[in-house]
């Protein structure tokens, strides 16, 4: 049985980001996967502070991927920010 391989898109979120900035940044990343359904999100996170904000919002964005068939994948995260998904427990939900 042959496999599909996936398409993937890249976009970047930077921060600081502020709880209230994340109810736009799910609206964004819906119309995003919408138009790119079925895609590997390759998700660079760079200028993203190690905070428990940054955390929910890419924990958001992977839950609005999973809606549309597709799934978030974080590039050039720092150790401390890698370090603060696996000790919320979300090591297997955000890869990199």
């Amino acid at each position: 049985m042959a496999s599909v391989a996936s398409r993937i898109i890249t976009f970047a979120v930077r921060g600081p980001i502020d709880r209230g900035d994340l109810p736009g940044l799910s609206e964004r990343a819906c119309e995003l996967f919408a138009a790119n359904r079925g895609c590997i999100g390759a998700c660079d996170v760079a200028g993203l502070n190690p905070d428990a904000v940054a955390v929910e919002a890419l924990a958001r964005l992977q839950l609005a991927a999973r809606r549309y068939g597709c799934q978030v994948r974080t590039r050039n995260a720092s150790d401390e920010l890698l370090a603060l998904v696996a000790f919320m427990g979300l090591g297997d939900v955000l890869p990199e």
